[in-house]
């Protein structure tokens, strides 16, 4: 199987707890700007 095994793997949603800029829910932002806070990060653990 190609790719990453699972076990090396962890991944975090962040959303509205970890903001890459000020647009959250009340603010009056453009639907890219808002993506931007959409978004899951993966991290490789280990080689």
């Amino acid at each position: 199987m190609k790719g990453i095994n699972a076990d090396r793997l962890t991944a975090q949603g962040y959303g509205e707890f970890q903001l890459v800029n000020e647009c959250s829910n009340e603010v009056d932002c453009t639907e890219e700007q808002h993506q931007l806070n959409r978004r899951s990060e993966f991290i490789v653990v280990s080689k």
